[in-house]
Parts: C-alpha cells; sequence; structure tokens
C-alpha cells in the first residue's frame, strides 16, 4: 500500500499498483484527466515532490515532449503506478477550470503490479 501526499489537500493510500490518477480521484480530488488515462493530453500532470514514481512510458515521454517547458520532476498522472509513498502537487483540476464541464472520462484500471 502507498501513500500518497497531495500538497495542500491531504493524503490517501492506494493499492500498489494503482494508477496514480486513480488514486486522487478515489480521494475525491478533481484532477483533470481530459484523455481517459490514455497519455493524448496533458491534464493531468502533477509535479512528484517526492518518492519514486517509477521510469516513464514511452507515450508519456513522447507527450511531454509536446509541451515548451517541462521541469524535471513533471509526470502524467495517468502514467504513473503507485509502487512507493509520493509527495505530489496537482496541476491541473475541474474546480480551476469550470468550463470544461467535468474532469474527464474514468480512466481504466491497470493490474496492480509493481516492478
Amino acid at each position: 500500500m502507498a501513500i500518497v501526499h497531495m500538497e495542500g489537500i491531504g493524503r490517501t493510500s492506494a493499492p500498489d499498483g494503482q494508477r496514480l490518477v486513480l488514486a486522487i480521484m478515489a480521494a475525491g480530488v478533481d484532477i483533470l484527466h481530459r484523455c481517459g488515462g490514455n497519455a493524448r493530453c496533458t491534464t493531468c500532470r502533477v509535479q512528484i515532490l517526492g518518492g519514486d514514481p517509477g521510469p516513464m512510458t514511452e507515450a508519456e515521454r513522447e507527450k511531454l515532449a509536446t509541451l515548451d517547458e517541462v521541469p524535471e520532476n513533471m509526470r502524467l498522472s495517468c502514467q504513473v503506478r503507485c509502487c512507493d509513498d509520493l509527495t505530489v502537487r496537482i496541476l491541473r483540476r475541474l474546480v480551476e477550470n469550470p468550463d470544461m464541464g467535468d474532469a474527464g472520462p474514468q480512466p481504466e484500471t491497470w493490474p496492480l503490479v509493481c516492478p
């Protein structure tokens, strides 16, 4: 079980291997995820402030490369597995973007496996 500390929000626990975006959503936080967890957008981006988020997926690396500026610790929460305790800063929320109507479609659940 991983503990996810969300800066300025609180903390939650996540089964080992759960997508970070799903752990954040399960805590009741309205993180954006417009593409449904497929690394096709960047609305679910977070900054990793502590812990090991594991390696980037190729899809994540390619999508982040399309942004003008990407801090070293920025990740797409839909591509991060919770295999270690993490401290994150959530960068995009529905409350700050109400014109979007909703946070996005439900991301699929991955098998809960950590390397």
